[in-house]
Formats: C-alpha cells, sequence, structure tokens
C-alpha cells in the first residue's frame, strides 16, 4: 500500500507541476458547488478546518475570507500543489493555514499539531483518489465529537443527458477522475454504523453531489 501512494504521489506530482499554474482558473468552470458547500459550512469562532486535497488552496482562502477567525489546515499528496497554496495562504509574513504533505488515506491529525478537527472539507478530491473508501474513513477518524466531514465532488448527471455525460467522463478520464457512483451509499452506511447523521443532495442536475457527515458529540455505543 505505501508503495501504491508514493505512486499516486508521484503521478499527481507529474500532472500539477505546470497545471497548478492555472489549475484555478479553469477548474472554475466545472467543479461546481464547492462555494456552496464552503459557505454552508458556519465553523464556529476559533473552530478548526482541516482541507482533505487542499490543492492551490483555493477553498482555503475562501474559507478564510467567508470565516475569519477559523484555524486553516490543509494536507496534499502533491508537493507541487502545495507550493501554490502556500504562495496563495502564507505571503508577506503572516501564515494564515498550516499544510503539510500527506496522504489522505493515512493521516494523522498531530502532523499538525491538533487531536482532531471541527470541519474537514474534502472537495473533488475523493474522484481522484484510488482508496477513496479509505480517505472517508481516515477523514472521519479525524473529527472531533460534534465534529462534520464536507465533501462536494462529481455525481453521476443522473437528470442531464446521457450524451453529456458521456462527453464529461471521457474529458475526466484524462486527468484519473473517476466519479464514485456508489459516494452516498457509503456515507450513508458508515454513518449508520458510526450513529452519524448525514446530509445529502445533488445540484445541477446531477452533476454535482454534496454530502455534510456530522459525528455526534459523544460516542454511540455499537
Amino acid at each position: 500500500m505505501r508503495e501504491a501512494g508514493i505512486s499516486h504521489a508521484r503521478r499527481m506530482d507529474h500532472m500539477y507541476r505546470y497545471q497548478r499554474h492555472f489549475y484555478d482558473v479553469t477548474r472554475k468552470y466545472y467543479l461546481f458547488g464547492r462555494d456552496t458547500l464552503i459557505r454552508e459550512m458556519n465553523p464556529a469562532p476559533g473552530a478548526s478546518v482541516l482541507e482533505v486535497g487542499c490543492g492551490t488552496g483555493r477553498n482555503l482562502a475562501l474559507i478564510g475570507r467567508c470565516f475569519p477567525s477559523a484555524r486553516l489546515f490543509g494536507l496534499d499528496i502533491s508537493s507541487e500543489m502545495l507550493t501554490s497554496a502556500d504562495a496563495k495562504l502564507n505571503r508577506g509574513g503572516r501564515r494564515r493555514a498550516v499544510l503539510q504533505v500527506a496522504d489522505a488515506t493515512d493521516f494523522d491529525p498531530a502532523i499538525f499539531g491538533e487531536r482532531g478537527f471541527d470541519h474537514i472539507v474534502i472537495s473533488y478530491s475523493l474522484s481522484m483518489i484510488p482508496d477513496w473508501r479509505k480517505a472517508i474513513d481516515a477523514a472521519i477518524a479525524a473529527l472531533n465529537p460534534g465534529g462534520s466531514l464536507h465533501i462536494a465532488d462529481f455525481g453521476q448527471q443522473e437528470r442531464l443527458p446521457a450524451s453529456f455525460r458521456r462527453a464529461l467522463h471521457g474529458w475526466l478520464d484524462r486527468f484519473h477522475v473517476t466519479p464514485r457512483a456508489n459516494l452516498f451509499d457509503v456515507l450513508r452506511e458508515k454513518a449508520r454504523a458510526n450513529g452519524a447523521d448525514l446530509e445529502r443532495r445533488a445540484i445541477g442536475r446531477g452533476y454535482a453531489w454534496l454530502a455534510v457527515y456530522h459525528r455526534p458529540a459523544v460516542a454511540v455505543a455499537a
């Protein structure tokens, strides 16, 4: 598994070595729902917010603008992407976010000096992570009691024309992106097993799926 993680990291670094310079400009045209997910987060003052797969730091920068008192953290398997994120978030002697190179499927909040996080965001990353179920498990394990996991990703375009769906999936394949058809099912099962609440909805006629997993404030007996 470790070798697989290293291989994935190398692939991401290779893909984003140059793409990172224009990534935000191009992705705004088809990564829908990110801003909705962020603006609905509403963290308490001083709450800790981690983005898994933070990329260029675009989402963390928006979180910082919407919720200035939030404490920001980000991880990504690509050191190339974190170079852009660091330049965006930590400049002029002002450090806005703590960033770490880490694998979304196997990370410990301790690398950030935290015991857990109040909110964790995974935005359009699960469709790029080979072992995406394990990434969800790692995020749930890193939540503080009462914390929430916020997910945005490609849906199944269930109410869009089949021709559009085929064209979109063909385009996404070029970037190693695979929409997770059973994302909601997996989240529902994990919520049921852990006594958690789950909100989920499709937007844009199924173009994107949004979900919020709420960890109970106290442990729930099995």
